[in-house]
């Protein structure tokens, strides 16, 4: 279960102290929760803060009931949480092999690494031993980091727009791999998208603009909602 409390974020600028987050409080724990809302609203931003790639400027935040406020990336990382970048980071003179290893946090089979990248499409004969370097498109390293968090397997993944770069890959095949990623690990995958398609496979919804929560609940009360308003046809544009 995450559990944020009071959770704020403020950063400096030229003009002064600017409030990206405001007062956030959210209790999680379903199966798949989709963060969704109007570009700066914040969403990136209180993912990066549970995954602690930030650190809130007030606020506590949960993980199974253990405060990990005050935990580094690296620490949290080992209590479980995964993150996937909304643009995957390049890493010269580390293997597809290589990534799969460390993600594992262990020497894997060749046959498991050939299935965590079957998993997300590509054939691994022909990306095992690639450096993860600029050869590599982003749809690519998109599919590549997709499979490293297959091959964690831990209690909470967070994929910043998983659908970005991926338009040759089907969605099909996308929400198939968060479904087996579920059945494997029974943690909780948490989802920011624009997309109607992704949205629709959430349990829970929350919207957040302006840095506040606009709305959370069902689906199956939020989505219609969403839909129908003039904000979400700019929303699910890219559709």
């Amino acid at each position: 279960m995450l559990q944020l409390k009071n959770v704020s974020y403020k950063v400096k600028d030229e003009l002064g102290e600017k409030e990206i987050l405001k007062d956030i409080n959210l209790t999680l724990d379903e199966r798949f929760v989709a963060f969704t809302g109007p570009n700066g609203g914040g969403k990136s931003t209180l993912a990066k803060i549970v995954a602690g790639i930030l650190q809130p400027t007030s606020g506590k935040i949960y993980l199974d009931g253990e405060d990990i406020t005050n935990l580094s990336v690296t620490e949290r990382a080992q209590r479980g949480i995964s993150y996937a970048f909304q643009q995957p980071v390049r890493f010269k003179g580390l293997t597809v092999r290589d990534l799969i290893n460390i993600a594992a946090g262990k020497t894997t089979k060749v046959s498991d690494a050939c299935a965590y990248l079957s998993e997300v499409g590509l054939c691994a004969r022909d990306y095992l031993d690639r450096e993860v370097n600029a050869s590599l498109s982003g749809g690519e390293l998109k599919r590549i980091e997709i499979a490293t968090i297959l091959a964690r397997s831990t209690k909470l993944s967070i994929f910043d727009e998983p659908e970005a770069g991926i338009d040759l890959w089907s969605f099909g095949n996308l929400i198939k791999v968060f479904e087996k990623m579920h059945e494997k690990t029974k943690g909780n995958i948490l989802i920011i998208s624009h997309q109607e398609r992704i949205l629709n496979i959430a349990d829970t919804i929350v919207v957040i603009a302006d840095g506040r929560i606009d709305s959370v609940g069902k689906k199956e009360d939020v989505l219609p909602k969403l839909l129908g308003s003039d904000a979400c046809r700019v929303l699910t544009a890219k559709l």
